[in-house]
């Protein structure tokens, strides 16, 4: 008769589910440590004040979603979420992919590699890639729920206007100043409201007569009140068509593209239509012209990134229908854009030169609470000197009071990369 231990047996079981349960937990201890790991990032990203954030990862990358909005300085508000994923979000073995956004629009990406000696990523602000390139990580993090959303969030942002002109040989500057609060708000992805006040401040020499014989510069007024869609198209290609009441005293329709050559992304083309009347406000009546014309411009663009150096060849038809060629050579600094301008049209008008600048200001840090309006200077403030003193051609409009060259450089990826690498 054959004899067995139950007791023995019973060990053994024990022993095999100890380990088992053992081995169980333990992966699932390193499962939720890689999701506390994303989590707590998106966490730290969040209370820093970024909006629209988002985290998820695949069998190559994992891609973070971002948009700043704490920090003045693009530059510098991206370099501190570069600081926080490097700290506590990146993958082990896999690489990484930030995706920058501007009101949900992506517009660069920040990839970082890491090299198969490197057991454990310990990546710095060199080691990432900035590009306008987003790879197939964007058809993924799309999808992703974000936290913090920037939809339906007001700010009011206040505009100072300051306008010189020198015609009068018995004063030395005509001056007008103004400050232009501002509603600024997105209620779908890519698309802004502008809705802007002007409040007239100093007025020493600036007239407008209306059919009320009143001086409309010396009025309380509305200003910019616009509606724009954005969206990116393939192959590195923005468009932005824009309605309404625009800068300069116009109103109409616009449509604007910037196309980002992908094999050397130093190059950009760009391409504007807008169809237009001339407009004014007289306090809270707005008066229009029937009248209407079109206006157009094509151009290139050169970055060099060594000196963080644009330049640019544009053929415009302006308000009043000639046709010129302009030349832009512009240089980005951290808190200064500064440049020089010149530009020749046919019918035998005189060429104009000058030069433009804009000049970030304080604060450099702010945080929104909740839905709450946020109230806050504007991102900057620049002003162009038309050394010509021509005043009825080369007349243009901007379709939002935002839209200046510092702006528009803001998110040039050689400009981030500069700026992560020295500050």
């Amino acid at each position: 008769m054959r004899y067995i231990n139950s007791n023995m047996n019973k060990c053994l079981i024990t022993k095999d589910l100890t380990r088992n349960a053992i081995f169980f937990l333990f992966c699932l201890f390193s499962f939720k440590g890689v999701c506390q790991s994303e989590e707590s990032t998106v966490s730290t990203l969040v209370k820093m004040g970024f909006e629209n954030v988002g985290c998820t990862e695949d069998d190559k990358e994992r891609i973070y979603t971002i948009q700043n909005s704490a920090y003045r300085l693009q530059g510098v508000g991206i370099g501190k979420a570069v600081d926080v994923i490097q700290k506590t979000g990146l993958p082990d073995g896999k690489s990484c992919r930030i995706i920058v956004l501007d009101n949900n629009v992506p517009q660069i990406s920040l990839f970082y590699q890491p090299t198969k000696a490197d057991s454990l990523p310990e990546a710095t602000r060199q080691d990432w890639n900035v590009s306008y390139n987003l790879g197939d990580a964007w058809k993924q993090a799309r999808k992703i729920k974000k936290e913090n959303s920037s939809l339906f969030k007001v700010d009011i942002v206040v505009y100072p206007e300051l306008s010189l002109k020198n015609l009068v040989i018995t004063q030395v500057y005509q001056v007008l100043f103004n400050l232009s609060p501002t509603i600024e708000v997105s209620f779908w992805k890519g698309m802004s409201l502008t809705a802007q006040m002007v409040i007239p401040i100093y007025n020493d020499g600036f007239e407008m007569m209306s059919e009320a014989v009143h001086n409309v510069y010396d009025r309380v007024h509305p200003g910019c009140v616009s509606l724009s869609q954005t969206v990116r198209l393939p192959y590195n290609t923005w468009a932005t068509l824009s309605v309404g009441h625009f800068m300069a005293n116009r109103y109409g329709v616009d449509l604007s593209a910037m196309h980002v050559l992908k094999m050397d992304q130093r190059f950009s083309f760009e391409g504007r239509v807008g169809y237009t009347g001339a407009c004014y406000w007289d306090a809270f009546t707005c008066h229009f012209d029937s009248r209407k014309v079109w206006t157009w411009h094509i151009g290139a663009n050169f970055f060099w990134p060594y000196y963080n150096l644009q330049t640019s060849v544009k053929l415009i038809q302006h308000i009043q229908g000639e046709k010129s060629i302009r030349c832009d050579m512009i240089r980005h600094f951290k808190y200064v854009s500064i440049g020089f301008y010149g530009e020749k049209a046919n019918r035998g008008i005189r060429a104009n030169a000058g030069f433009r600048f804009q000049i970030a200001l304080p604060p450099y840090r702010y945080k929104r609470k909740g839905y709450i309006p946020r109230v806050t200077p504007s991102e900057n403030f620049g002003m162009v000197y038309n050394a010509g003193n021509e005043r009825n051609y080369y007349k243009t409009y901007r379709t939002s009071p935002s839209d200046n060259i510092m702006h528009n450089n803001s998110l040039n990826p050689y400009f981030i990369k500069s700026e992560l690498v020295n500050y």
